[in-house]
């Protein structure tokens, strides 16, 4: 089923319910399109990914003990992987939006008219969400978090750390934070089709925290517990705006009255 596709609507502004084979169908669909925009960002990000490698190298300048702003490379292809990454990484960034439109379409017939109309005037704000997600992490989190890893044991390690290494960890840090963001948006939709409440996320806060500790450390390759702290604080109060969010979702939605 394509976007272009005739879809019958019952009067209470419900759109039909799809067979399981159809419900497949629009999962390809909407998955290749979802993998085409990624292909057609990265294709973007190829021709910008120098510049973002140096802008990327400026955390890395910027630590005192630094004598050179050269990372080194262990293996002869290993300029051109870190190239296409950081390109990948762009390609992401730019398909967010493309992307996020995919899987809104996706669970769009489960929506009324009106709950569509919510979902689409907030369908501007991933790409927003997305940027403060990336700015927070770039401003507040890798300073610290640098500065932590550069003297823990200074005196015993020397660090000398490789292109791969940092711009990996800087990379993924950036991402995922920027994803992370997108947390209350995506609750916020989850309540308007009336599958979470307020109530619920309140009573699950141990899981939350729990949840937060085990993203935080696959967002952060590194098993200290200060770099752990910098992304699970900015999670959690993520988890509590959703709570408000969600909130919202549900009286706009008109769940509750319905029950």
């Amino acid at each position: 089923m394509s976007d272009s596709a005739v879809q019958e609507v019952l009067e209470d502004g419900h759109e039909l319910r799809m067979g399981f084979f159809e419900h497949l169908d629009e999962l390809r669909y909407r998955l290749t399109r979802a993998v085409l925009s990624l292909v057609a960002g990265t294709t973007i990000g190829i021709f910008f990914a120098d510049r973002v490698l140096m802008l990327l190298q400026e955390p890395f300048c910027r630590i005192p003990t630094v004598d050179s702003c050269e990372l080194i490379i262990l293996n002869p292809t290993g300029n051109i992987i870190i190239y296409f990454k950081v390109a990948l990484m762009v390609g992401g960034i730019l398909s967010i939006p493309l992307v996020t439109y995919q899987l809104l379409m996706f669970i769009l017939p489960g929506l009324t008219r009106k709950e569509k109309r919510y979902v689409y005037l907030s369908l501007p704000a991933t790409t927003f969400l997305f940027c403060v997600g990336v700015v927070f992490a770039w401003r507040i989190l890798m300073p610290p978090a640098l500065g932590f890893l550069n003297e823990f044991q200074a005196q015993i390690f020397e660090p000398e750390w490789t292109a791969d290494g940092y711009i990996s960890f800087v990379t993924s840090l950036l991402f995922w934070m920027g994803v992370a963001f997108q947390t209350p948006l995506i609750f916020f939709l989850i309540s308007l089709l009336g599958l979470v409440s307020a109530g619920t996320l309140i009573r699950q806060w141990r899981i939350a925290i729990v949840g937060a500790a085990i993203a935080a450390a696959l967002i952060t390759p590194t098993i200290d517990p200060v770099n752990m702290f910098l992304v699970m604080a900015p999670l959690l109060a993520l988890y509590t705006l959703s709570i408000a969010l969600v909130y919202i979702g549900r009286k706009l939605s008109g769940v509750d009255r319905k029950k």
